[in-house]
C-alpha cells in the first residue's frame, strides 16, 4: 500500500477504524482528544455520546460481546479515564475485546503532574491485556492494527491506548495498516482422538461451556454433539446463551448456587468437557466444584489462550483452541456404541425443570418470578435481555429461560451498574430485536444517566426496575452473618417512572403482579425508552428464601454479590 499524504495523528487514527471495519463507538468528549473528535465528524462511524465514561465503556464492552471485534470507547484523560475503569475490568474478567482510546497532556508536559496526567501503564497495567502510550504519529497503524490483535487473540480482552495531544495534531505520512483477524488455535488430531477415547472410558461426564469467541455456528455444533453423545450440559456463569434451553440435553446454570443435584452431578462427574470458560470463583462455587490444583475428576479443558490452561486447575487433557475451532473438529467424534450416561442425562434436565419451572410465592404483592415466567413465554426467540448485578439477578438467570437465539448480556465480573449502558448498544446495534434491561434500585442508580443518551438517540429499551428499597446482596450477607444489625444498605429512591418521563421517555409504577403485562405492553407500544418500576417486598430476598428465613441462617463467608 502506498502511504497516503500527510494527516493529523487523529486523522491517521480513526482512518485505522475505519480500516479495521468499526462502526460504531462510545464517548464522553474531552479537550485531550479534539483532533479525534474532529476527525470523526467526517468519519461514517456512529459515535454515541454518553453521560459518563463509566457507561460509554461498558457500552463498549458490549458491543465487544455482541460483535466478537472490539468495541471502542474514547475518554478524556485523568477523571475520565479513571470513571471508565469499571467497564475495563469487566471486559478483563469477561473475556471480551475492546479498546480504549484515552487522553493524555502533551508529550512535552511528562512527568510534571500536568492538568489531570495520569501514567496509563501503571494505572491499568494490571486491568488490560496491553495499556500504551503513542509516542510517534508514524507508529499509529501499527500500534491500532497490534491492538486489535491483541483485544481478539487468545483470551480476549481490553487493550488501553494513550493518546497524547500533540501527537494527534502533528502530521506524519503513513500508509494505512490492513484489518486484523484473530488467529484461530486449532485443536491436534492427537488431542481429539485422545478425548474421543476419555469419552469412549466415561461413565459420568458433564459439560461446561463459557467463556467468549463463540459464534452461532459453534453453539449449533455443540448443540448436535450433545444430541449425539446424549450428554448433559451446562452453561458457565451468565453465559447461559450457550446453549438452548429448551434442548432436552440442557441442565442449567453452573452459576451462583447451582443447586444441589446440579453441583452434586459435577462432584460426581468421571469426565469433566470445559469448553471456553476459566471456572473462576462465581461458576465453581468458590473452587468448591473442582479441586485445586488437581481436579478429582478428568478435566480436558479446552481454551484458546496457553497462559489459562493449568493456571488454576490442572486437567487430564488441556486443548488450546478457540471454541470455533473446537467445535467444528467435532464431527469427527463418535459416540460409543453403549452410552452410559443417558439416566443422568434426562436427570439432569428434569432437575433444571424443576428449578426453574414456577417459581416460589413470596411475600408482596408483585413477584419478580412470576413476571418473569410471563416474560419467557412473551419475548421474541431473539430477544436480547440485560442486567447488571444483586440479588434481583437471580430470577432472571433462573426463570427466563434463553431458548432460540436469545443473549443475555450481563457481567462474569458482577459489577453494578452494567444492564442500562448494555441494553442501549444491544438495540442500537439490533435495533430489530426486543432489548429488555432488568435492574435493581441500587444497581440502575449506578449508571442511570445513560437513560438519556437512550431518550437522545430514540433507542427504545424497556428497563424494568425492581425496587426493594436497599442493595439487596449485602443485605442478605449482612442478615446471615449479622442479624438485626442493619448499616449502611438502606436506599431511598426516586419516583423511576416519573425519572423517565422526566428525560422524556415512557414511565409506569407496577405494583402487582397482575399489573406487569399490560405496562410491558405499554411500554413496547410506546416507542420510547421505558422504566417500569416495579416495587418488590423486602422479605422478598431470594428465589428460595424470605429475609426472615435468611436471618442468622449460616456464619459461613458470604459470596460476592451476583
Amino acid at each position: 500500500m502506498q502511504p497516503e499524504s500527510r494527516r493529523t495523528g487523529g486523522r491517521i487514527l480513526v482512518d485505522q477504524l475505519v480500516a479495521q471495519g468499526v462502526q460504531r463507538a462510545t464517548c464522553v468528549p474531552g479537550e485531550s482528544y479534539l483532533a479525534v473528535l474532529d476527525a470523526l465528524y467526517d468519519a461514517e462511524i456512529d459515535v454515541l455520546v454518553c453521560r459518563n465514561e463509566g457507561g460509554a465503556a461498558m457500552m463498549a464492552e458490549a458491543q465487544g460481546k455482541l460483535t466478537g471485534r472490539p468495541g471502542i470507547c474514547f475518554v478524556t484523560r485523568g477523571p475520565g479515564a479513571t470513571n471508565a475503569s469499571p467497564g475495563i475490568h469487566i471486559a478483563r474478567q469477561d473475556s471480551t475485546p475492546m479498546i480504549v482510546f484515552v487522553g493524555q497532556v502533551d508529550s512535552t508536559m511528562r512527568e510534571r503532574e500536568a492538568f489531570q496526567e495520569l501514567d496509563y501503564r501503571a494505572v491499568f497495567g494490571t486491568m488490560t491485556k496491553w495499556a500504551v502510550e503513542i509516542d510517534r504519529v508514524d507508529r499509529i497503524p501499527e500500534i491500532v492494527a497490534r491492538a486489535f490483535r491483541v483485544a481478539m487473540q487468545g483470551r480476549p480482552g481490553p487493550v488501553v491506548i494513550a493518546l497524547p495531544e500533540d501527537m494527534l495534531t502533528e502530521t506524519a505520512e503513513v500508509a494505512d495498516a490492513p484489518r486484523v483477524e484473530p488467529v484461530e488455535p486449532w485443536p491436534a488430531p492427537a488431542d481429539m482422538d485422545r478425548l474421543q477415547a476419555m469419552l469412549g472410558e466415561a461413565e459420568r461426564p458433564f459439560v461446561i461451556l463459557g467463556g467468549s469467541r463463540w459464534t452461532d455456528r459453534a453453539r449449533a455444533a455443540v448443540v448436535l454433539f450433545a444430541e449425539r453423545f446424549d450428554l448433559p450440559v451446562g452453561t458457565s456463569f451468565r453465559r447461559a446463551h450457550l446453549f438452548p434451553a429448551d434442548h432436552p440435553n440442557y441442565a442449567g446454570d453452573v452459576g451462583i448456587n447451582p443447586g444441589p443435584k446440579m453441583t452434586a452431578l459435577i462432584k460426581d462427574a468421571d469426565l469433566l468437557l470445559l469448553v471456553g470458560g476459566r471456572m473462576s470463583e462465581m461458576p465453581s462455587s468458590s473452587y468448591t466444584l473442582i479441586d485445586v490444583p488437581v481436579p478429582k475428576q478428568k478435566l480436558v479443558h479446552v481454551y484458546p489462550d496457553a497462559s489459562e490452561l493449568g493456571r488454576v486447575y490442572q486437567p487430564a487433557l488441556a486443548i488450546e483452541a478457540s471454541p470455533n475451532a473446537f467445535a467444528a473438529s467435532l464431527e469427527r467424534l463418535q459416540p460409543p456404541r453403549e452410552i452410559r450416561w443417558k439416566q443422568r442425562s434426562a436427570e439432569a434436565r428434569a432437575d433444571y425443570l424443576e428449578r426453574t419451572d414456577a417459581p416460589r410465592s413470596l411475600p408482596g404483592a408483585f413477584q419478580a418470578g412470576a413476571a418473569m415466567v410471563w416474560l419467557r413465554d412473551r419475548l421474541p426467540k431473539d430477544a436480547i435481555v440485560s442486567n447488571g448485578a444483586g440479588n434481583f439477578a437471580t430470577w432472571v438467570h433462573r426463570f427466563l429461560r434463553l431458548d432460540g437465539t436469545r443473549l443475555n448480556l450481563a457481567p462474569t465480573s458482577g459489577s453494578m451498574g452494567y444492564g442500562p449502558p448494555a441494553a442501549i448498544m444491544a438495540k442500537r446495534t439490533h435495533p430489530e430485536r426486543t432489548v429488555v434491561c432488568f435492574a435493581g434500585d441500587g444497581d440502575f442508580l449506578m449508571n442511570g444517566q445513560e437513560f438519556a443518551t437512550a431518550v437522545q438517540y430514540e433507542i427504545p429499551i424497556v428497563v424494568v426496575v425492581f425496587d426493594n428499597a436497599m442493595y439487596g446482596t449485602i443485605r442478605m450477607h449482612q442478615e446471615r452473618d449479622y442479624p438485626g444489625r442493619i448499616s449502611a444498605t438502606r436506599l431511598r429512591n426516586p419516583d423511576f417512572a416519573a425519572y423517565a418521563t422526566a428525560f422524556g421517555g415512557h414511565g409506569e409504577t407496577v405494583m402487582r403482579t397482575e399489573d406487569f403485562p399490560a405496562a410491558f405492553e405499554r411500554a413496547l407500544a410506546s416507542g420510547k425508552p421505558a422504566i417500569l418500576h416495579c416495587h418488590v417486598d423486602q422479605e422478598a430476598l431470594t428465589p428460595d428464601r424470605t429475609l426472615s428465613e435468611i436471618k442468622g441462617s449460616s456464619s459461613a463467608k458470604p459470596s460476592p454479590a451476583a
